[in-house]
């Protein structure tokens, strides 16, 4: 109902609080490498530098994580997306990041300082630095950086980043107001009513008798070859590094037996005691208990002379921990190493002199070595394979920062090689349109399109998998226009829309131009000399419009009454000729909920507005600057554009 407003004042700023931080817990870490970039010439430190905020810096190897990270939220609706159809987040992606660093060069400016303690707190929360107890395990943390491929470093600055929106922009951004008197103009405006006629011009009319000839389709190939350009292609070398490698690796029967004895609170079984307790302040009153009850009498009857009841008496079932945390260590000690009905005591702790009495004694649950053996070496080898699997990573790893290629590196680890066809940046073949790159080597992807000819091999993480792959570039073919011989037909045809669409753009104008003169449309459509669709009446308030506005609609509320305009067709199928007939004015002043609900409505534009004034005046104080062409360079590479 408000959509209307709603794309007046849409912005990336409510979006952008605490995106970073959420995403680093919910999507495994995938952002990565967001490093301070030494100084280099007109202070951007290199061509990867795609801005600068105060001492930090965007590199083309952030937007690319950041374009990868978008993409893989695409792909959960459309598993066919590829780079080309995120194009258009490229921008508002980069704004983001540099909003990020500008925060961050902020805080450092101006001594706001994030603890150690405060960060240590966020990761022990993360689930993936947890061991099989449950809590934080180095062991675990260590494992959970080198699959993500990342270093403490890296990760405590996202986590920092993170923080600081929630704790910088947060503050600013609450609290907002918007006043009725604001409010109600647009609420008037949303009840605004206009009629109108819409006269079309559709492409499809003029198609007729247009065909091409070899002369026309070159001089159009030559004039447009930007619009046929073939992305960066690459044949990728490909070794998996994954749980194969490390079958053989098993727990032994002494490191079964181990975890089994260390974790017997799981696995052993659970002695459960009934007990009922007296306690006194002076020996002499829990002497007299003690004596009562061994002589026969029941333990209420015992405790009574001492002005003790049923209830004070009762402790029921108790585990020796749980009798421990209440009577303590060594009166637990004692009641747990008596039979059955016996009287313990009396034996003094803090809370004075206890006597017990043991009324039952039963076992609960339990596995022996054997019933646990097969849960445990479980648990223990998919450990196990998890190190020597990192360990493996380690040795490959050295074994290239030792000087070795592709093929020694693989030979030596004797990892399985494949090799992709011809591939763009997004996995696809154009040579083979089935060809598709597993999702599962999307990082694998990014760094074999990252890579010159002549770098070293590197190792990324499989996503969704246990396991990484080792990638290399084989072949680099640079981007250019395809053979005009391959897309002659498409040529053809966007030749042909070309024609078309300029003789509709003639006949709309002229068309548009009789109409502003005062020529009645109708009569002006009739003189055009081409048979095109009737006039088409449109009546409707501002209210009900829809979130997806046909441009002649949306045209109907920009112009005046009397005027008349054309208008392209958004998806380039010809034009329309609207003529504003009557424009009825709205008034809200009796509609007092829509005031209200529009004032709820701009609260969030507001609260955007404030936190965006404030990210600008950021900016400016860290002196935030754009490599425009770096940018550009980036954005033609990682979209294919």
């Amino acid at each position: 109902m408000f959509a209307f407003f709603r794309r007046l004042s849409k912005s990336t700023v409510g979006s952008m609080i605490m995106v970073l931080f959420v995403v680093l817990i919910l999507a495994s870490f995938a952002m990565g490498d967001i490093a301070n970039i030494g100084s280099g010439n007109l202070s951007f430190g290199g061509g990867s530098s795609l801005a600068k905020a105060g001492n930090q810096q965007i590199t083309d190897r952030d937007m690319s994580h950041a374009m990868e990270r978008r993409l893989t939220q695409v792909r959960q609706q459309n598993p066919e997306a590829d780079y080309a159809a995120i194009a258009g987040d490229f921008d508002p992606l980069l704004d983001s990041l540099v909003d990020q660093s500008s925060l961050q060069a902020f805080a450092d400016k101006n001594g706001f300082v994030l603890s150690k303690r405060l960060i240590d707190a966020e990761i022990a929360r993360i689930p993936g630095t947890r061991g099989l107890d449950g809590k934080f395990s180095e062991t675990a943390y260590r494992l959970l950086l080198a699959q993500q491929r990342m270093s403490d470093k890296e990760l405590r600055q996202l986590i920092a980043q993170g923080l600081l929106q929630r704790m910088l922009l947060t503050p600013v951004a609450t609290s907002a107001r918007v006043p009725v008197g604001m409010a109600t103009p647009y609420a008037s405006m949303l009840l605004e009513a206009r009629q109108g006629d819409v006269a079309n011009v559709p492409n499809s009319v003029f198609r007729a008798g247009l065909k091409p000839t070899d002369a026309d389709l070159q001089r159009f190939y030559a004039a447009n070859r930007g619009r046929y350009m073939v992305p960066e292609q690459r044949v990728l070398r490909l070794a998996r590094i994954g749980p194969e490698q490390v079958a053989g690796v098993a727990a032994t029967d002494q490191e079964i037996a181990a975890f089994y004895n260390a974790n017997q609170a799981t696995y052993g079984a659970k002695e459960i005691r009934v007990i009922s307790q007296a306690v006194v302040p002076d020996q002499a009153a829990a002497n007299a208990i003690a004596a009562r009850a061994r002589g026969g009498a029941s333990f209420a009857a015992a405790t009574a002379p001492a002005g003790l009841s049923a209830a004070d008496i009762s402790v029921g079932p108790q585990t020796r921990a749980e009798f421990a945390a209440l009577a303590g260590d060594r009166i637990a000690a004692a009641a747990f190493s008596a039979q059955s009905g016996a009287i313990v005591g009396p034996i003094q702790s803090d809370l004075g002199w206890h006597v017990v009495k043991i009324d039952s004694i039963r076992r609960e649950g339990g596995k022996t070595l054997a019933a646990a053996r097969t849960e445990i070496a479980a648990k223990l080898t998919s450990e196990k394979r998890k190190e020597a699997l990192t360990d493996l990573v380690a040795k490959i790893e050295d074994a290239i920062s030792e000087g070795s290629n592709f093929t020694e590196a693989a030979a030596q680890a004797k990892l399985p090689v494949t090799e992709t066809p011809l591939i763009t940046a997004n996995g696809a073949a154009r040579g083979n349109p089935s060809f598709k790159l597993p999702a599962e080597y999307a990082a694998a992807l990014r760094s074999g399109f990252e890579l010159a000819q002549d770098d070293e091999p590197v190792v990324e993480a499989l996503a969704n998998t246990e396991g990484y792959v080792l990638v290399a570039p084989s072949r680099i073919v640079p981007a250019a226009p395809a053979p005009l011989a391959s897309i002659r037909e498409r040529v053809a045809e966007d030749w042909i829309n070309q024609q078309a669409s300029e003789r509709a753009r003639a006949v709309a104008s002229a068309i548009a131009a009789k109409s502003a003169r005062g020529v009645p449309l109708a009569k002006a459509v009739a003189e055009a000399g081409v048979a095109l669709p009737p006039i088409r009446p449109v009546a409707t308030r501002r209210l009900d419009l829809g979130p997806d506005v046909p441009a002649p609609v949306r045209m109907l509320f920009s112009l005046g009454a009397g005027k008349s305009r054309m208008v392209a067709d958004p998806q380039q199928r010809g034009y329309s000729i609207v003529k504003v007939n009557k424009i009825v004015p709205g008034n809200a002043l009796n509609q007092p909920a829509l005031i209200g609900r529009l004032q709820n409505e701009f609260q969030e534009a507001v609260a955007e507005e404030y936190a965006r004034q404030f990210l600008s005046a950021v900016r400016a104080s860290v002196g935030a600057r754009r490599n425009e062409k770096a940018i550009a360079a980036s954005k033609a590479r990682i979209t294919g554009g």
